[in-house]
């Protein structure tokens, strides 16, 4: 059913609808989970945040950063009426192209490891390249 849904750039006047969708899609709330912090994002040249549209409703979501070299992919949040049905491939592929137009050659996708549905989907993204990399601990400080 992905081909149903319409991935593009969300608007500033959606960021409402894009926090409601996180809190709907069980994301697990953040420091940045404020309207003055995606209006700001919105407005950066080196991120982007889509949104999967199907019927006029907001279901999906991603944010991708890249640093010129490197791609981040953030948030991938689907609504679960709307899962198993193609929309995070979908958001995931057109991330990876954004972020490859801003020359990207690598990304990396931040997946909480206690959202089983998360970590299922990105394990399922072997076959296109996405391995669970070992190697790696994340550590965060909010400032």
């Amino acid at each position: 059913m992905a081909d149903t849904a319409a991935i593009r750039p969300a608007r500033s006047d959606e960021v409402q609808q894009v926090l409601a969708l996180w809190r709907e899609a069980d994301a697990t709330p953040s420091p940045t989970d404020a309207r003055d912090k995606l209006m700001k994002l919105l407005g950066e040249p080196s991120a982007v945040l889509l949104a999967a549209e199907v019927g006029g409703r907001l279901v999906g979501t991603v944010i991708g950063g890249g640093d010129g070299w490197r791609g981040n992919i953030y948030r991938l949040a689907v609504l679960p009426a709307y899962r198993r049905q193609g929309i995070a491939r979908a958001l995931v592929g057109e991330a990876e192209r954004r972020l490859s137009r801003m020359g990207a050659r690598r990304v990396s996708a931040l997946v909480e490891s206690d959202h089983k549905w998360a970590t299922d989907f990105w394990d399922s993204l072997g076959a296109s390249g996405y391995r669970h990399d070992e190697r790696m601990r994340r550590y965060v400080k909010t400032l």
